[in-house]
């Protein structure tokens, strides 16, 4: 690979920032991650009704206690989020950060983000609604972020009148995309606007798929994303490719307890992430452990030392 493969993390926002959420971060960059990453939701799954914080401020606050660690969002939708006040957030983000901060987009799901800002009689979104705007969102958010003495523009679902963002990203031309997509309009838009591509693979063979399966899903994505780059005049290996692990198969338990996982063993993830660099991903970003009494997260690593020998030992047996 032109580019050596780089271990993330996704830390979910659950804990109070000075009840070891602070720490989490600090954490994340004393092991070398390449970067850390949290979710932007209203609330998500089964920690609707558990702690869970906003991911803007969450991420201002990581990069005031951290130098190094790349910081973003793992993804970013159009669900309750405007052009508009999104990118003045991330600008300031950016500066705050020194220029560390990368920008995870999605077009955005079901789920309590659909649903939290409809009044009464209001439908969530249509997948295909979701795209529409998912289409509009992205360019007009790239030119608020690459034009910061002012930008009209007014569109089917999105309107922007002398929006300044003055001085602009500290990253030049824009902080980096990292667009979230499988389907033939979502590559094309990470073709046009993407630094990055992230995909967590098929989900419909989470429940009853294999790993090869899985495999093959994602290689097909991969092909996508390639012809979606012909067809913009874009070389593909431009791009980071990312994988957002937890969402495989490998990771749905077995009620019988005879799998572990892909973080059974070191060996198991050394195996599992093989798998997937040989596709030419060039980022893994595995989930942090939740805190002790959280919902049940087959995602996320069971456990500080597990995560810690992954980290390390993990990802110097992949790049080695």
């Amino acid at each position: 690979m032109s580019t050596p493969l780089r271990l993330s993390t996704v830390i979910l926002p659950v804990r109070r920032w000075h009840e070891g959420g602070r720490a989490q971060w600090e954490r994340a960059e004393e092991l070398g991650l390449h970067a850390a990453y949290t979710y932007d939701h209203l609330a998500w799954r089964a920690f609707r009704d558990q702690p869970w914080f906003g991911a803007l401020p969450t991420l201002t606050a990581a990069a005031c206690a951290t130098s190094r660690l790349r910081l973003g969002t793992l993804v970013t939708s159009p669900n309750f989020r405007h052009p508009v006040t999104l990118a003045k957030e991330l600008i300031s983000l950016d500066d705050i950060s020194g220029g560390r901060v990368t920008l995870g987009i999605g077009a955005g799901g079901n789920g309590f983000d659909a649903t939290t800002l409809l009044r009464g009689d209001e439908q969530p979104w249509t997948p295909r609604e979701r795209a529409d705007r998912f289409g509009e969102f992205v360019p007009l958010l790239d030119g608020l972020l690459r034009e910061p003495a002012g930008l009209t523009s007014e569109g089917e679902f999105y309107a922007a009148t002398e929006a300044r963002n003055v001085p602009g990203c500290v990253q030049l031309p824009r902080l980096p995309f990292a667009v979230a997509a499988t389907g033939p309009r979502g590559l094309r838009l990470a073709a046009q606007y993407g630094q990055a591509w992230v995909t967590t693979g098929d989900p419909k063979l989470y429940e009853s798929g294999s790993a090869a399966e899985s495999v093959d899903a994602v290689r097909a994505q991969v092909a996508g994303l390639g012809r979606a780059c012909a067809e913009s005049g874009r070389d593909v290996a431009e791009l980071d490719k990312i994988l957002l692990t937890g969402f495989t198969p490998e990771f749905n338990p077995d009620p019988t307890g005879g799998r572990g996982g892909p973080f059974a063993s070191v060996d198991a993830f050394v195996d599992f992430a093989g798998r997937y660099a040989e596709l030419g991903f060039t980022e893994i970003v595995i989930h942090a452990p939740v805190p002790d009494g959280s919902p049940e997260f087959p995602a996320a690593v069971p456990d500080e030392r597990r995560y810690a020998q992954i980290v390390t030992e993990g990802l110097a047996q992949l790049v080695g």
